[in-house]
């Protein structure tokens, strides 16, 4: 059992936890596969924009906006399409039209009154200001992958995060949606975790890849975890 008092700082994952990046992805990619006159479903597509950029994120650094379009071209090699320049440009900048959770600003304001607050978000630096707009908070420290150069699962973000917070371990509490990119390594380093669910009324994994890890405590949601403590 979690004992919330005990924790100085909540680390967050940013995509998938904050930021609705698979409404995000097919609000882009929808439009691009109808002008190919591409039909393949919603979650089939996330699925495999999920598998494509895992794999991508495992091999050498590159920007998110590379990765990005480097997928985009994957999944128009999948489909039997070849996407143009105007269309890699713009599933590569997407980032910044991705929408937040309706929960998302309003519980992090209200965690922020007991905690400081840390994301550890697998994106690039401008990117990122854009979703942090969108957040209303300001978190006391952002980790990027383009800082540390380095994607998630991957453990270097995270001790990217301890370098610069400077607390123990035992004083992090780590939030984020994805076993796979977050859980599983944050477990692993010892870390507290909570696994916001946020597709627990869902079938499949959606743009995450499967993974099999188990969090401390699971919420459908921020805003429950942010009552759980007493903060709303």
């Amino acid at each position: 059992m979690l004992k919330f008092d005990d924790f100085a700082v909540l680390t967050f994952d940013c995509y998938g936890t904050l930021i609705d990046w698979e409404t995000g992805i097919w609000n882009t990619l929808q439009p691009i596969l109808q002008t190919h006159k591409v039909d393949f479903p919603r979650d089939d597509s996330l699925e495999l924009y999920g598998a494509l950029e895992a794999d991508v994120e495992r091999g050498d650094y590159q920007t998110y906006r590379t990765v990005l379009a480097i997928v985009l071209l994957g999944l128009g090699k999948q489909l039997g399409f070849t996407p143009t320049q105007a269309e890699l440009d713009q599933f590569s900048g997407s980032v910044k039209d991705w929408p937040a959770f309706p929960d998302s600003a309003r519980a992090l304001n209200a965690l922020h009154k007991k905690y400081k607050l840390a994301t550890v978000s697998n994106v690039d630096d401008d990117l990122f200001a854009y979703s942090a707009q969108r957040l209303e908070v300001e978190f006391d420290w952002v980790i990027t992958a383009q800082q540390v150069r380095s994607y998630k699962p991957s453990p270097a973000p995270f001790h990217a995060a301890f370098e610069r917070i400077g607390l123990p371990r035992d004083k992090f509490l780590h939030v984020a949606q994805s076993l796979y990119h977050d859980i599983a390594t944050a477990k692993s380093l010892g870390l507290s975790t909570v696994w916001v669910n946020r597709r627990h009324n869902q079938a499949g994994s959606g743009a995450t890849p499967p993974a099999q890890a188990t969090a401390d405590l699971e919420v459908a949601d921020l805003e429950s975890l942010a009552r759980l403590i007493g903060l709303m």
